[in-house]
């Protein structure tokens, strides 16, 4: 069985998809051994690993870098990786990044897009190389967009966040991921689709969920987005844990 057919048949028997994020070798062994069904290494390390603003600065030498890190610490987990701005502006460029990420250690790929960017997925899934599409909020345009802004709330931006959603199912990708997606939006286009929706900021009724790891383990307390409960409070922990340190260390 193939992966879309296995997404396929997890969404037929009603099995909700677990995904999070890692970047480094110990997260993704603990999120491994956690029985996640997804590992995704994200763009979004650019923010909450690396200190950028976004992650339109992001390059592909470092997404190849910390994918290679993520496959030396799972053993059961799909890796997916986020193929960086500007690696895919060509369905040529696509094929080569896929497949250098998934030298570096990936099972499936991931980029930004759906009908605008169907050649280049396309050109992905017709090389043997798992996809996975993203829609809706998209943070590689997010300097473009002025911020991050919930999709899919006119009728206008649901049909066209639905003809997306198709496309991309037509084309061989084995799940999607909507980011901030309204609610209502978000729960239609499952209802549309026979591969699973993996939200993001997009309510309860999607096919599975997704989050940054640091979000939800409290590890990036400068900014934690509205949708995310974290389960943790890591920072503070790690505060707590230095602070004792240099106490006892000054003591002497």
């Amino acid at each position: 069985m193939n992966l879309t057919e296995k997404y396929r048949e997890m969404k037929r028997r009603g099995e909700r998809v677990t995904a999070l994020t890692a970047y480094d070798y110990p997260t993704a062994r603990l999120l491994d051994e956690s029985g996640l069904d997804i590992i995704l290494v994200g763009d979004s390390v650019g923010m909450v690993v690396l200190g950028y603003e976004d992650t339109t600065e992001v390059t592909l030498d470092e997404m190849v870098h910390h994918t290679r890190a993520v496959a030396r610490g799972v053993k059961r987990a799909l890796i997916v990786a986020d193929m960086p701005i500007h690696s895919y502006d060509t369905p040529e460029q696509s094929l080569e990044t896929a497949r250098t990420l998934v030298k570096a250690g990936a099972q499936a790929v991931k980029l930004e897009g759906g009908v605008s960017h169907l050649r280049q997925i396309e050109a992905i899934v017709s090389s043997g190389i798992p996809f996975m599409a993203h829609i809706g909020m998209l943070p590689q345009s997010v300097r473009e967009e002025g911020g991050y802004k919930v999709k899919g709330r006119t009728l206008e931006q649901a049909e066209a966040l639905l003809h997306d959603a198709r496309a991309v199912e037509r084309a061989g990708a084995f799940s999607v991921v909507l980011e901030i997606v309204a609610p209502e939006t978000a729960k239609m286009i499952s209802q549309a689709i026979a591969i699973p929706s993996i939200g993001i900021g997009s309510g309860k009724e999607c096919d599975g969920q997704i989050l940054v790891t640091h979000d939800l383990i409290g590890f990036f307390p400068w900014f934690t987005p509205k949708f995310v409960a974290p389960e943790a409070k890591v920072a503070e922990q790690i505060r707590q844990a230095a602070r004792a340190f240099v106490a006892r260390t000054r003591r002497g």
